[in-house]
Formats: C-alpha cells, sequence, structure tokens
C-alpha cells in the first residue's frame, strides 16, 4: 500500500512539474498590445494569432478594436497599446504630440478612401471637367459651399482635402461635418450632406447602396499610406519586440503578395471582419478588400524607408499629408516645422528583422 502511495506522489509530483513547466513557457511570450481598425491590414495580426506565428516569435498578440486613429492616439498616453496598425493621416498627430515612430508601411489605401455622392447629384453628371483628373467628378461651384459628411484628422479627411485641392478648394470653402465611419453611413442614408468621405469597408458598402464615387485618394493625384505605429517609450526599451512584430507583420504581408485573392483568404477575412469587428462580409466585398489593398513586402520596404541619402519615399508621402494639414490650418507654422522633416519615421527597426521572410 506504502508503494502505491509512493509511486502515485511520484506521479503526482512529476504532473505538477510539468504543468508548472507548461506555464513558465507560455509566460515567456511577451503579451503585445497592438493598436487596430475594421480594416485590410488588421488580417496581419489577427490571422498570425490565430495560426501562432506571433507564438513563434515569443509573443502574445492582443488586438485592440479602435473606430479611428485619432481614437488611437488618444488611448497611447494611458499606453494601452504598444505597437499598431494606424493611418498615415492621423499619424502626423502621434508624432507631433507623443513622437510616436513610423516603423513601417501596411498598405497603400489609396485607391479606396472615396468621396461619394448620391445617383442624383449634379456632380455625378459632370466627369474630367478639371485638366489632369480625368477620373474625378464636379466642378468647383457644384462642390464649393456643400455639406460634406466626414470623419475628420483621417484618411476620408485626406481624400476630402484631396478632392477639394483638384478645384483649388480647401476645407473652409464648403460645411465639414464630423462624423465617425458607422454614423456617416446611416446619416448619408437618411439624406444628410451633400457628400460622404469613406474608407473601406465603408465605401465598399456605399457602392452597394449605389452611391457614386466622384474621387479616391489615388484619382486626385496623390498617395495614402497604412503605417505602422509605435509608442516612441515602448520602442527606445524594448527594439526586439518591435523588430519581432514587424517580422511577423511581413510574413502577413508576403502571404497576401505570393497568394492574392484566393478563395481561402477571401473567406479567412470574412471570418476576421465576422469574429472581431462584428461586421459581415460578402465574398465579392473581401475579395475586393484584398485586391484593394495592395502590400509592400520586405525588400521594397527597406527601400522606400531608406533616408541614408536624403528624404525617403515615406517621408515624402507624410510630408504632403502633412502640408495638406498645414494648408487646412490644423498644423501651425510651428506644428509644421517640427515635424516635417520625418525623422519621425524609421528604419531602425525594420532593419533588425530576422530574414528571410517565412
Amino acid at each position: 500500500m506504502q508503494r502505491l502511495i509512493k509511486i502515485f506522489m511520484c506521479g503526482l509530483l512529476v504532473t505538477v512539474m510539468l504543468c508548472g513547466f507548461n506555464i513558465t513557457a507560455s509566460a515567456k511570450d511577451f503579451k503585445l498590445n497592438i493598436c487596430a481598425m475594421p480594416e485590410h491590414e488588421t488580417f496581419f495580426p489577427w490571422y498570425a494569432h490565430k495560426v501562432g506565428w506571433d507564438k513563434e516569435a515569443g509573443l502574445d498578440f492582443n488586438v485592440i478594436y479602435f473606430e479611428s486613429g485619432m481614437q488611437q492616439l488618444e488611448a497611447l498616453p494611458a499606453k494601452q497599446w504598444d505597437v499598431g496598425l494606424h493611418g498615415g493621416v492621423p499619424h502626423v498627430f502621434g508624432a507631433l504630440r507623443y513622437g510616436a515612430y513610423l516603423l513601417g508601411i501596411g498598405n497603400n489605401e489609396s485607391f479606396c478612401n472615396s468621396v461619394f455622392a448620391r445617383p442624383d447629384s449634379p456632380v455625378v453628371a459632370t466627369k474630367g471637367a478639371v485638366a489632369g483628373h480625368p477620373n474625378v467628378y464636379g466642378k468647383a461651384d457644384q462642390v464649393k459651399k456643400k455639406v460634406f459628411l466626414v470623419t475628420t484628422v483621417s484618411s476620408a479627411h485626406y481624400v476630402m482635402s484631396s478632392y477639394l485641392n483638384v478645384f483649388g478648394l480647401k476645407d473652409s470653402d464648403v460645411v465639414v461635418k464630423q462624423m465617425d465611419q458607422a454614423s456617416i453611413m446611416a446619416a448619408f442614408e437618411s439624406g444628410v450632406g451633400d457628400f460622404a468621405c469613406l474608407w473601406a469597408p465603408y465605401s465598399y458598402n456605399a457602392v452597394d447602396n449605389g452611391w457614386i464615387e466622384v474621387a479616391n485618394v489615388d484619382t486626385c493625384g496623390r498617395a495614402l499610406p497604412i503605417t505602422f505605429i509605435g509608442g516612441k517609450e515602448f520602442c527606445d526599451k524594448n527594439p526586439e519586440i518591435v523588430a519581432k512584430f514587424l517580422g511577423v507583420m511581413m510574413r502577413g504581408i508576403k502571404k497576401l503578395a505570393d497568394e492574392g485573392a484566393t478563395d481561402e483568404n477571401v473567406k479567412l477575412f470574412q471570418k476576421m471582419y465576422l469574429d472581431w469587428a462584428g461586421m459581415e462580409y460578402t465574398f465579392a466585398q473581401a475579395k475586393k478588400d484584398i485586391e484593394m489593398h495592395p502590400v509592400i513586402e520586405y525588400s521594397d520596404q527597406l527601400k522606400i524607408m531608406d533616408a541614408s541619402k536624403g528624404e525617403s519615399d515615406v517621408q515624402r508621402w507624410e510630408r504632403l499629408i502633412a502640408g495638406f494639414l498645414h494648408t487646412n490650418g490644423r498644423l501651425t507654422d510651428a506644428e509644421f516645422a517640427k515635424i516635417k522633416d520625418g525623422k519621425w519615421i524609421t528604419d531602425k527597426y525594420l532593419k533588425m528583422v530576422k530574414t528571410p521572410i517565412k
């Protein structure tokens, strides 16, 4: 009997030791709080966590929902997130107020940040009236003093101002009504406003509603990136963690670059939107979401982030965005001077990523 008890106790001890070992091993995964919005780029951390890529890098992704980039920035001082996926427009304010780093590029969303009008708008009957912009609808007198529904200081705001710039107009020449994206959809459908400024996936829903895209960032002759953002204090203290995060992001980018909008990937996008954001996407919408967001692979990111011979491509993109904010009174002369050199855009962490990207 005593021998059986000893055997039982030894087995129990081994079990406890093994359980303790497993808990310790799991504790080695660094919990990384990631800010994100219900957009294309959230697929990278969502999928990585789903299949365990984060664990392979010694990380544990906690992807936190935000409705807009400015909401993300409001949460940064309280350290609610460490790194994340952010819009190129609000990132300017993140750099100005908090020194937030731009660590890399999630995608090019120039094609799905759009200005919409209703089918019966007189603007819809006027296409290519301005030289150099054959796919932009409208004339200055059809746009001036009209009501624009927009999420201010966002990519949607950038497309609105880019659209106005085509006609030589500024924000002050129209009536700007600040709303979040979901509210814009409901308001515009009920007859409020003359123009709706939307980002994906809301822009896809706008098309399904029969609204007419009168301009996007690309047709206005500009570019708009989604950025990987990092809190300055966190990044300075945890460079290896940041590099691992970027490595996992580049792995997701490579997956989409290699595979594109396969049936499997489209279904994964549908699942991401439904499970994480509570948004129902049709197969066609999810497919379009992949196709409308070109991604930039690791080797090319190093090139566009390289400032060793002068201003990098990404620094130029962000300088132009900062210029738009300055022109429209969102940045003072002093604020614009402080951030226009793009020193907050760094390839330091990108260069630390372990290669090859799997």
